[in-house]
């Protein structure tokens, strides 16, 4: 008895392991919303039918995607995402391809309104392009690598994966703005561009301009004038000098090595502050006093690392 007792405690550790893994692969109505919520933030255009797409990739807000020596397409209609999702597949796929020995295959990342399956959500992000469909790896190690590093990403909150069953795929949704922050990080490279001006360019994302010039989104908004993270090539925006940057004025404000506090502006929501920052509602309300969801144009809000 006593040696099954232990061969018990003994598997216990492997068991929540794997029953947290399978969860966090399920999928539910929050995480859909929580994508959904994100698109909004980001100012995606949610495309309503393929008539749209030629318009958007024009203006740079999408990008196609190529088959290459690492990734290739099967049956994808529409071949294009938001610029910061094409860099998060170009690096996953090289990673894939060396780790396993066969290339990623994509089955799916652009689907205009009109073109979206019976059984899709109605507020999938597929039509905002920042959604991507990866077919299940028929090899087992290639089978664990991927599963094991979408995992981790999306621990990392900078994605969010389910596996679907029919047909057998990875659905990814891609929190740009995270992503390039975490890539930032990892390259550990700035460049201080305050008191200049920036003009966009293809492909360009508001928070990848924030990481070039070491201004901050919500900075670059405030001074703008920007309702969201919506820009066109060619537009002018402002940076301000560093002396805009460390006052009080509006965005966030560095107090410590993990603290900061933010000044809300017009449409601001809790979620949008969250996503942004690399933080969660909950951390936000408990860090200031179990704030709702009603901001006031002005309010600030302590933002801690949680």
């Amino acid at each position: 008895m006593k040696n099954l007792i232990a061969a018990a405690l003994m598997l216990l550790p492997l068991l929540v392991v794997n029953g947290v893994q399978a969860q966090s692969l399920k999928g539910s109505p929050t995480s859909i919303e929580n994508q959904y919520r994100a698109a909004h933030s980001y100012g995606y255009t949610f495309v309503k039918s393929s008539g749209s797409v030629r318009g958007l990739v024009n203006s740079g807000r999408l990008v196609r995607v190529n088959t290459d020596s690492h990734l290739v397409l099967h049956d994808v209609s529409f071949p294009y995402v938001v610029p910061g999702a094409k860099v998060f597949l170009d690096r996953l796929s090289v990673q894939y391809h060396r780790a396993c020995g066969e290339k990623l295959t994509v089955t799916s990342l652009l689907r205009p309104k009109d073109r979206q399956p019976a059984n899709s959500a109605a507020k999938s992000v597929h039509p905002a392009g920042m959604a991507i469909d990866l077919r299940v790896p028929r090899e087992r190690k290639c089978h664990s690598w991927l599963e094991k590093t979408l995992l981790a990403l999306e621990k990392d909150r900078v994605l969010d994966v389910t596996r679907e069953r029919r047909p057998p795929h990875y659905h990814v949704a891609v929190f740009v703005e995270r992503y390039e922050v975490r890539l930032a990080r990892m390259s550990g490279s700035q460049r201080q561009w305050h008191g200049q001006s920036y003009v966009v360019r293809r492909g360009d994302t508001l928070s990848g301009i924030s990481i070039r010039t070491g201004v901050r989104v919500a900075q670059l908004r405030l001074v703008n004038g920007l309702r969201s993270n919506l820009i066109k090539v060619g537009q002018k925006l402002r940076l301000p000098d560093e002396n805009a940057v460390a006052s009080n004025a509006g965005g966030a404000d560095r107090l410590a090595s993990n603290e900061m506090t933010y000044r809300v502006n017009r449409g601001d929501t809790l979620w949008d502050i969250a996503i942004r920052y690399g933080t969660s509602v909950q951390h936000l309300r408990r860090t200031n006093g179990r704030i709702n969801d009603r901001l006031k144009i002005g309010q600030v809000l302590k933002i801690s690392k949680g």
